[in-house]
Order: structure tokens, then sequence, then C-alpha cells
């Protein structure tokens, strides 16, 4: 007798339509094992965990909306011998997050910055946490462009809801009112509350 007929609509009127993909190759791995039912029905479990986290971390990399995909293993530390590794190797653990806590890179154009910032916002993404990536002129213009249809404390919100907010090229150019201003209500309503990754050309003096 063949299951698959009557398998099949059960597991998607649960949900489980995904341990379809791999009934077929479990069931033979089990019948070449001699694996025990519970055995069996474990590795159809762990697959369909597996497809659903797979899933999740998908929708996670396509909202963050990186540039592009820069990973830590990509990093180029050997061009910039100065950078803390050690201290950028703590943060890709995820803690920060944890605590609430800022990170600002600063440093000269082609110093890599962008990429460092996405490639902890990749870490975040791996670890379970929402992100956004954004430049500072796309997210004053969204908040703008908000305004003008009247969304604009709705998205707002949604920003200062984002785990892990990363602005890229801060200072790239000045802000204007109300750029300016949005910024700054954006940033102290994250405060303390959820994370922030800023990258900026400016020096830190700049920053008082």
């Amino acid at each position: 007798m063949n299951p698959m007929p009557v398998l099949s609509p059960h597991l998607k009127q649960l949900r489980l339509s995904g341990i379809l993909d791999s009934l077929e190759a479990r069931n033979r791995q089990a019948i070449e094992s001699k694996l025990a039912y519970t055995e069996f029905l474990a590795l159809l479990v762990e697959d369909e965990v597996a497809r659903r986290e797979q899933k999740k971390f998908v929708t996670r990399l396509r909202r963050a909306a990186f540039r592009s995909s820069k990973t830590l293993e990509q990093f180029d530390f050997e061009r910039l011998p100065q950078l803390n590794r050690a201290l950028v190797h703590e943060l890709a653990t995820g803690r920060y997050l944890e605590e609430k806590s800022p990170v600002l890179i600063v440093g000269p154009c082609g110093t890599g910055k962008s990429h460092l910032a996405q490639a902890l916002g990749h870490c975040a993404v791996r670890q379970g946490v929402d992100v956004a990536f954004m430049t500072c002129s796309q997210l004053t213009a969204s908040l703008n462009a908000a305004r003008a249809t009247g969304g604009y404390e709705r998205r707002l919100a949604n920003l200062a809801r984002v785990p892990l907010l990363i602005i890229d090229d801060y200072g790239l150019k000045p802000l204007r009112p109300p750029a300016d201003e949005d910024l700054h209500e954006l940033m102290a309503k994250r405060y303390e509350s959820v994370t922030t990754i800023v990258t900026s050309n400016l020096d830190f003096q700049e920053w008082d």
C-alpha cells in the first residue's frame, strides 16, 4: 500500500508538507538501516525543522536588504592590520545585541566599513535576528516619503522596533530639516531598547 495519497493532504492540512520532500528518501533509509519507528519519525521532524529554519533565514536575509552578500568570512583583515580582530569576532557572537549596545564603525572611504557592517548583519540574521540595512540618505528619504502620505508615525514605529538597524554612510551628505530631526527622533526611540550599527567616514571628534 502506498501511503502517499493519504499522507499528502493530511500533512498539508497540518502545514507539514515539507516532510513530503524527504519522506521517500528517509523511508528508504529507514528500511535499509532498519531504523525504529521513532528514529524514522525523528529524522522526518528534524528535516521539517531544518526546512523551516532555512525558510526563515532566507526571509530575514531578504528583508534585511543588504547591498550585497558581504560576510565576515570574506572580510580581508590583512588589509587592515590595525583593526581589532578580537573585537570584531566578539561582535560576531551577537552579545552586543542582547545588551542593546550601539556600534559605531568609523574610518576613511574604502576601508571596508560597509562590508563589516553588513557582515555583522549577516551574523545576526544567522542567529535569528531581524535586520534592516540602509544608507542614511535612504533612511531619511523613506521617513520623509512616509510623512508625505500620512504614514510617518507608522514608519517611524516600524524602524524603532527593528532589533538591528544598520545605518550606512552617516555624514556622507549634510542632513537638512526635516531629515536631521527625523534621524534624531528615531535614534532616541531606539536608544537602550534595540541595537543600531552606524558607519561613517567622519572623525570621532565630529560626533561630539
